[in-house]
């Protein structure tokens, strides 16, 4: 199972991990890692890139790690985005993705 933690620091999103594979299919065939990796990769790619915000990122296999260190009112509506489309996508997944907010 996906599991998808978005961290919140003075109610504000700050950052989220995403580890595991889900289990849905076959490498190359799982269309849940898919949807998952390619929002967070977009969410990711337009904080660093566009919005020109500064993040730790630890990416390995199964495991994606993006924790803003600056930047983080223009970044919010981004964060929150991610978190509605992976929260609908556990909605219609739930044995495949798991989603939850943890203060920090």
């Amino acid at each position: 199972m996906t599991k998808v933690v978005f961290y919140e620091k003075d109610e504000k999103l700050r950052g989220f991990l995403i580890k595991e594979h889900s289990g849905y299919d076959e490498e190359g065939y799982d269309i849940v890692c898919a949807s998952v990796s390619s929002a967070a990769y977009l969410t990711a790619n337009t904080l660093t890139e566009i919005v020109g915000a500064k993040a730790d990122i630890d990416l390995r296999e199964a495991y994606f790690s993006f924790i803003l260190k600056d930047k983080f009112e223009e970044s919010e509506n981004h964060l929150r985005g991610l978190r509605l489309h992976l929260e609908s996508l556990a909605g219609d997944y739930s044995e495949y993705i798991s989603c939850k907010t943890e203060t920090v």
